[in-house]
């Protein structure tokens, strides 16, 4: 008993009391376009893009299909791409995953008084991986850990789709996986929702336009979140729900 106290003690506090306002250091998150104009006919950076996230004139980058590989920055000989640790990267629309010069900041996740009122003191989360490669799948566990505890904000992932209020996606849907994704889905009870989490769920990531996936699921239930990387950090998610719940730390 004394030696697990003394243990603890030397740990210290090891949760993360305010999660949105952490500085994880060494983080690659957000990318960042520089102000300084791209070199005559440069598309040194499209090229080494492996998931098409990039686009040119201006220069715009795609949160929802970049891997954050960062092979980009280095490739850029005029210096305009670069990333930083800022995490807060979440959209609840789409479009709002674009970051450009003239938009560096991506649009604060609105507060859904519908989903605040519903879900606001308990939300129940069933994880599915639609064929993913297992990294997001990891970080979506360690959201219950000691570090990050989403049970303290009333946040589960539950083991039924019956029990749960939403689906964390995950994968780029595999035709392998469509039936089964849409059978989890259609067990939940209403009112229900969907997080797609990193690149793969919300593009189909390098995956896409494979003829092994089906992503026919998104076109027919629009997520209310989107939670961009490859994987996405566990801050990025518990921010992005905080935020759409309209939650306090």
């Amino acid at each position: 008993m004394l030696k697990s106290i003394a243990v603890r003690v030397a740990q210290g506090t090891q949760y993360i009391k305010d999660p949105r306002q952490a500085s994880p250091a060494g983080l690659r998150a957000r990318p960042v376009v520089g102000a300084t104009p791209c070199d005559s006919g440069c598309s040194a950076c499209t090229a080494v893009c492996p998931s098409a996230a990039i686009e040119l004139a201006p220069v715009r980058i795609d949160l929802g299909r970049c891997v954050m590989c960062g092979d980009c920055a280095p490739a850029c000989p005029s210096g305009t791409l670069s990333f930083d640790n800022n995490f807060r990267i979440a959209s609840t629309e789409r479009a709002g995953l674009i970051v450009s010069a003239a938009r560096p900041q991506l649009d604060p996740v609105r507060v859904s008084a519908a989903l605040k009122q519903r879900f606001g003191r308990s939300l129940k989360l069933r994880s599915v991986s639609a064929g993913g490669c297992n990294a997001c799948e990891l970080e979506v566990n360690a959201l219950s850990n000691v570090n990050f505890d989403i049970g303290r904000y009333g946040i589960d992932i539950v083991a039924s789709p019956r029990h749960a209020d939403g689906l964390v996606l995950t994968g780029p849907i595999t035709r392998n996986m469509a039936a089964a994704l849409q059978l989890c889905w259609d067990a939940m009870p209403e009112p229900k929702l969907v997080i797609a989490v990193g690149a793969c769920a919300i593009s189909g990531g390098v995956f896409d336009l494979a003829p092994a996936l089906d992503r026919g699921f998104l076109g027919r239930q629009v997520p209310a979140l989107y939670v961009p990387g490859c994987p996405p950090h566990p801050l990025t998610f518990v921010s992005g729900v905080l935020d759409l719940l309209g939650i306090d730390s």
